[in-house]
């Protein structure tokens, strides 16, 4: 209890509250608007509390190169959230692919929870995401990967930017996640884009039916039937889409810590 008050352990306590703090910054449902910035301040301080006791207090040095330290942990925290986040936001990527062979591209709406505009089938799909991610438990694993963290990038290191590795995997990581947003919205893009080739052919052999008319519901009736009978197959793969997000952020934390 006395290390606990004791002034020369602060500065590690600080550059463990600077990546836990980052970290929830950018971290799927953490970082959501949502959820009141006293809690998170409150959890992020008793989560580096518990913290510090699990990190070797004397391998940090108070020295000139302190700042740097800080402005690292710092930087850890928020790529590796920010990462998180991005392998997510496959999901509302779907969304905006869907809304656009429906029609409902011009309605999006104000998302609550990040304050940005978001297709409404994407924020349809994101919600049923976020539910399922508190069912599996997925936000302690996400909680036990900032705890973990110093595993892979100890606090007495330097993330090596000078390694090619980590811009090739951030790379990787983003087309998995444009390839998953596009697993995720083809059953519905490719089931209305044989709406609009019968809808071109009855153009052609009927002239008199005005399709812009029949069109527009006739798609969104059938998006809605496709989206009810694909919708444990999108499950399957938020699922896969959960476990490429854990894995990423786990990468990204060896390659911060040269592995």
């Amino acid at each position: 209890m006395l290390e606990a008050i004791n002034i020369n352990s602060f500065p590690v306590f600080l550059l463990i509250l600077v990546r836990v703090v980052a970290f929830f910054v950018t971290l799927p449902f953490f970082s959501y608007r949502t959820v009141p910035l006293p809690f998170k301040i409150g959890f992020s301080f008793f989560l580096a509390f518990i913290m510090f006791y699990t990190v070797d207090t004397s391998l940090v040095v108070v020295d000139e190169m302190y700042l740097f330290l800080v402005i690292k942990e710092a930087l850890v925290g928020l790529l590796v959230g920010l990462i998180g986040y991005i392998i997510i936001s496959a999901v509302q990527i779907a969304g905006g692919f869907i809304d656009f062979q429906m029609g409902f591209a011009i309605a999006n709406v104000v998302d609550p929870q990040t304050g940005a505009q978001s297709p409404i089938t994407g924020q349809y799909f994101y919600i049923f995401a976020l539910l399922f991610l508190l069912s599996v438990d997925g936000h302690h694993l996400l909680i036990d990967g900032i705890v973990n963290s110093y595993q892979f990038v100890p606090i007495d290191s330097f993330i090596p930017f000078h390694n090619g590795n980590i811009a090739e995997f951030v790379i990787d990581a983003f087309n998995n996640m444009f390839l998953i947003a596009f697993q995720i919205a083809i059953p519905i893009v490719g089931c209305l884009f044989l709406v609009d080739v019968a809808l071109g052919i009855i153009a052609r052999t009927v002239p008199q039916l005005n399709v812009f008319v029949v069109g527009l519901p006739l798609k969104i009736l059938v998006s809605f039937i496709a989206i009810f009978f694909f919708l444990s197959l999108y499950i399957v793969l938020v699922k896969y889409l959960f476990e490429m997000m854990f894995e990423t952020m786990r990468g990204l934390m060896q390659l911060f810590g040269g592995a």
